[in-house]
């Protein structure tokens, strides 16, 4: 009776201890979802060349050791890092979060072999205010070498970053966190000096506009292309200034990007005739083919009938993007400015099971008309920074 008792005892105990090794936490099961909703989903890990099934291999232990919220949070920022863009975050953070980028940004860092310089300014925001200089040789950020700051942001599946990456946690680092007020030290006239920017919240204004001499007008829109009211506020603006012979459109402060509806209506009122702006394409992995499809432009209301400039640059994102390669694919505008943010296509939106937790990747690639990926367009006028294409387009006539 004693050895029955005895062998129940041990199976109860064998039973226990196998449960608790292969059950999951809300953690756990978390992450292997996220992680299908990508791999599944995720419209560019050819295209960037990400081993997927590495990153699982790093994380999925990882997540195994995760106790609270506060921790998971800060892990699936590690996990969304390995995508290396801007366009895939989540919707909630903490404040020791990263602000995101290029929205959360607001200066433009470069490697040049061994060094860093300041190549571009958001203008009117913290950095550019603070007396930053493009130009300057940054040596240090919040009193620390860069270098040894970038590895937190860059991907651990590979032990070989590619250029891109290097510029995405260059991009993430200088953009800092929510409860950091940031430092920047430059070398200056030969001794290092130290600056710190405060961050500054976008202008309310959807657009604003102005004249900038007798035959050129400037209409700039304040990060609003996702404000169905910008609609109205365009067309009420561009009706004033249709006799105009130049028009500038400025998209250098549209780093939030915005939706096609918006996108549009305002490139409607640019031409007489239906017209092509851009290509979707859409992966259905699970019968290995496309979904290929190009987007229209459709005409609205009176329509502006001179010449179109449009300015871009680094705080130009996503769909802000949509627009630059639309009115260049539609030949109806110059486009002015610097390689753009670079956001990666058309983004969905997920929610994880358990944690309840939201987040967000490109799950559709976008295209110029001639078929340029759209993260690769260069305007036709290229630029160093938004200084020189503010320049340039005073010189419209």
């Amino acid at each position: 009776m004693k050895i029955k008792l005895f062998i129940n005892y041990i199976f109860l105990v064998l039973l226990f201890a196998t449960n608790t090794l292969f059950s999951q936490t809300n953690y756990q099961k978390d992450f292997i979802e996220i992680w299908t909703d990508i791999d599944n989903h995720y419209a560019y890990l050819d295209q960037q060349d990400i081993d997927w099934e590495k990153v699982r291999e790093i994380y999925e232990p990882k997540a195994a050791k995760v106790s609270n919220d506060y921790e998971f949070i800060q892990f699936l920022e590690s996990v969304l890092n390995e995508l290396h863009n801007g366009h895939s975050s989540l919707n909630t953070n903490l404040k020791s979060s990263n602000r995101l980028i290029p929205s959360g940004s607001d200066i433009y860092v470069e490697k040049s072999g061994n060094k860093y310089y300041i190549k571009d300014l958001r203008k009117g925001f913290g950095a550019d205010l603070s007396g930053l200089k493009i130009g300057m040789e940054v040596k240090l950020f919040n009193g620390k070498p860069i270098q040894g700051q970038l590895t937190k942001f860059l991907p651990i599946f590979t032990d070989e970053p590619t250029q891109e990456m290097y510029q995405y946690a260059l991009d993430m680092l200088f953009a800092g966190t929510h409860d950091t007020e940031r430092e920047v030290t430059v070398f200056e006239k030969g001794m290092e000096k130290t600056y710190c920017p405060i961050s500054y919240r976008n202008r309310d204004e959807l657009l604003y506009s102005k004249i900038f001499n007798n035959s050129t007008a400037y209409i700039k829109i304040n990060n609003s292309l996702g404000n169905n009211n910008l609609i109205a506020a365009f067309d009420q603006t561009l009706d004033s200034l249709l006799h105009y012979q130049n028009l500038i459109i400025d998209l250098t402060e549209t780093p939030g990007g915005g939706n096609t509806t918006v996108a549009r209506a305002v490139m409607g009122r640019f031409t007489n005739k239906l017209l092509p702006y851009q290509i979707h394409e859409f992966d259905e992995k699970e019968y290995q083919t496309k979904r290929h499809w190009m987007e229209y432009v459709t005409p609205r209301k009176d329509v502006y009938k001179g010449k179109v400039y449009i300015l871009v640059g680094h705080w130009t994102g996503s769909m802000g993007e949509g627009m630059a390669i639309g009115f260049d694919g539609m030949k109806r505008a110059k486009i002015i400015g610097t390689q753009m943010a670079g956001l990666l296509g058309a983004i969905s939106n997920f929610q994880l099971s358990e944690t309840k937790i939201g987040f967000q990747f490109p799950t559709e690639r976008l295209y110029h008309i001639n078929g340029t990926p759209r993260e690769k367009f260069v305007p036709g006028i290229l630029t160093e920074h938004t200084e020189e294409t503010m320049q340039k387009a005073r010189e419209i006539r």
